[in-house]
This record gives structure tokens, C-alpha cells and sequence, in this order.
């Protein structure tokens, strides 16, 4: 293996998240998806900081939740049923946020990695297809721009390392494992009704 990627010098990948009975590790999850929004800044535009603040306050509600209960917040899981024993559902709903940003940028990425398209085609049908539903008619238009707002793909792939054979590697396995988290986390909340009114 050659020189640094994107994803050698991340604090954690979500190929590196425990998942252990279905129930995802909090704490390395929080880790992966910190890393996660700093994949925006190689977007390289300010277009991405709204996303960037949505998917960080969510973040924080999960962060605050375990910070405040640790004995209750060692799985995602466990967040969600003791908020739901308590009455309470700040970091539920930031999970749920959380999630759904999760999803918009898998699809994305998964888009673009089958394909030859530019990244704003994918983001942009990856947006059509898991949060456009979920947005007002005021915050779409700002999303929309954001999509619009991406750098060619050629210039994206080099910012995420010089040995594209590698960063495809990495992508690929990073990104396989983001997927089967959301896809445990849609499926928990599916199972409960979690979501309802969120």
C-alpha cells in the first residue's frame, strides 16, 4: 500500500464500528460519523456546511444522551429503547436525523462509485431519492444548491488520495459497512415504530 488516504487518516471508519447482535457500538459510531462529515469539506464548498451543522447537532443530541446516561447508551440501540422508557426522544430523533444524512450520502457515493457520472448527478438523485421527502419546501432549495455545488469527480477522487486503485479499495470497504449500519439502524426503528413523529 502506497501513501495516506482519506480513510487511513480518519479517527474511525464505519468498517471499523462494532456490530455486535445487531446493536451498533455508540461510541465508535459517533467516532465513524464524525468522519463522515468531514468527507464534505472535500467537497470544497460552503454550499456543504448546512449539511455539514444538520448532521454535527445530531451528532451532539446522540453524544449528549450518552454523556449524561453511559450506563443505558452502549448501543445506538439501548439509546433509543431507554429515551422510549423515559419519555424522552432528543437523541432518538437525532438518531434518526443522523441516519437519514447517513443514507443520502451512501446512495450518493454508492451512485458515483458504479458509475462514470459526475458527482452532481449522483448527490443530486441521492438527495431525490432519501431526504427530499423529509425537507420542507424552504430547506430544499438550499439542499438543491449544495448538489449543485460539487467538484468534478476526477478532482474529488484525488483529494481522497493519490493512488486511486487504493482510495477504491478503501471507499469500497468504508462504504459497505456505512450502508449495513443504516440498513440496521432503518430496520431497529422500523421494528419499534421509533421514528413515529419524528
Amino acid at each position: 500500500m502506497s501513501g495516506s488516504t482519506f480513510f487511513t487518516t480518519m479517527k474511525r471508519s464505519f468498517a471499523d464500528v462494532s456490530v455486535v447482535d445487531n446493536k451498533v457500538n455508540t461510541t465508535e459510531f459517533l467516532e465513524a460519523a464524525e468522519s463522515l462529515v468531514s468527507l464534505f469539506d472535500l467537497l470544497g464548498s460552503a454550499a456543504f456546511s448546512v449539511v455539514q451543522k444538520d448532521m454535527t447537532g445530531n451528532i451532539k443530541k446522540i453524544r449528549d444522551r450518552q454523556t449524561a446516561n453511559p450506563a443505558t447508551s452502549g448501543s445506538l440501540q439501548d439509546i433509543v429503547l431507554s429515551e422510549k422508557v423515559e419519555k424522552t426522544k432528543a437523541a432518538t430523533q437525532g438518531l434518526l436525523w443522523l441516519t437519514r444524512g447517513l443514507q443520502f450520502t451512501a446512495v450518493a457515493l454508492r451512485k458515483n462509485v458504479d458509475s462514470d457520472e459526475e458527482l452532481t448527478e449522483s448527490f443530486t438523485s441521492a438527495y431525490s431519492e432519501t431526504l427530499i421527502k423529509f425537507h420542507s419546501i424552504v430547506v430544499r432549495p438550499i439542499f438543491k444548491l449544495a448538489m449543485k455545488a460539487t467538484p468534478y469527480r476526477k478532482d474529488f477522487y484525488a483529494k481522497l488520495g493519490s493512488d486511486l486503485a487504493q482510495v477504491k479499495e478503501q471507499l469500497l470497504a468504508w462504504l459497505a459497512a456505512l450502508e449495513n449500519i443504516v440498513k440496521i439502524i432503518q430496520d431497529f426503528y422500523a421494528s419499534g415504530n421509533y421514528g413515529k413523529g419524528l
